[in-house]
């Protein structure tokens, strides 16, 4: 027996190709009217606009490696963050912050405060981008109300155009995620509960004093310290296999490099710490460290055997977290 065929529609008018689209789900109809699936139609030009990744987001910001190290390796953090025009009326201040309860992209406080959470997936190749979008919505939206996720139009303007280049960019890590509320203390039983789920997940860390985007953090087994640096990289790791095979890459008795990430196009070494090994008892080192790396990075002689040896293991040990 044939199958019945469905009657043909005849698609609805499309509208004027100078109107805007708006952005909906991938299987609903396009709002243009073309009678297809947004995928297959204005979507298909929005995803290929957001394919291109890039490696840098937060280059020719005020803390570029600080703002790695809040996207990838902190659990809780917030900055002040500083516009250039200035706060709009109604807004007191801008706070970024690593994480926000519900994974919320931004949130507009009852005071009109804007928290701007930034370990957030986002729909784009831009990651500045993207969060420029929502740093502006959350401007404008209501205060008391959570701001939701949505796409960045692909000529709209990145967090370098939004923030002050010379303002300031001061980490505070905390010890939990008590400032998701004003008013911690006099939260209820509900709040109270969540924010002891979420204290009880994050890793301690310390962000050192005397470099700068180093994070020292505690686990069961051993500390650790990360720490983003924003020289080239191939420059870097050629630094690196120097003072590792001089028996200058520790950072004292029983630490270890043990190898690097690379994240938004930055490269962050990692020393094994022995569980008593203090954020204090580290900045000395630390420090010297840092003065170290400073010669290493000057010397342009090629590697030596032994060089390229230590550098082919610490490649080989590196990971990619984006």
């Amino acid at each position: 027996m044939a199958k019945k065929r469905r009657p043909q529609t005849k698609a609805a008018t499309p509208q004027p190709g100078d109107a805007p689209i708006p952005v909906v789900g991938a299987r609903e109809p396009c709002p243009c009217g073309s009678g297809r699936r947004y995928k297959a139609c204005h979507g298909r030009a929005a995803s290929h606009a957001s394919v291109e990744l890039v490696q840098r987001p937060f280059e020719g910001l005020p803390g570029e490696a600080d703002w790695v190290a809040l996207r990838e390796l902190v659990p809780a953090a917030t900055v002040e963050l500083h516009l250039k025009d200035g706060l709009p009326e109604g807004v007191p201040s801008v706070t970024l912050a690593t994480v926000l309860p519900m994974a919320w992209p931004a949130l507009r406080r009852d005071s009109g405060a804007v928290l701007l959470g930034l370990q957030n997936d986002t729909p784009t190749g831009d990651l500045s981008r993207d969060l420029a979008d929502t740093l502006r919505r959350a401007l404008t939206a209501e205060p008391g109300t959570p701001v939701t996720a949505g796409r960045a139009e692909a000529d709209g303007p990145r967090l370098q155009d939004l923030l002050d280049p010379a303002g300031p960019f001061a980490p505070v890590v905390h010890t939990g995620f008590e400032f998701w509320v004003e008013n911690a203390e006099n939260a209820g039983a509900e709040v109270a509960a969540s924010l002891e789920r979420a204290n009880a997940a994050a890793i301690p860390t310390v962000r050192l004093s005397g470099v700068d985007a180093a994070y020292w953090c505690e686990t069961p087994e051993k500390n650790h310290l990360r720490w983003v640096m924003t020289h080239p990289e191939e420059q870097l790791l050629d630094a690196l296999a120097r003072l590792h095979v001089a028996g200058a890459s520790s950072l004292g008795e029983g630490t270890r490099l043990v190898g690097s990430f690379r994240a938004h196009g930055l490269t962050v070494p990692v020393w094994d710490l022995p569980s008593g090994m203090t954020a204090e008892d580290v900045e000395k080192p630390a420090a010297a460290f840092a003065e170290r790396l400073t010669g290493a990075l000057a010397d342009s002689a090629p590697l030596s055997a032994e060089e390229r040896r230590a550098r082919s293991g610490l490649t080989s040990r590196q990971v990619t977290l984006n």
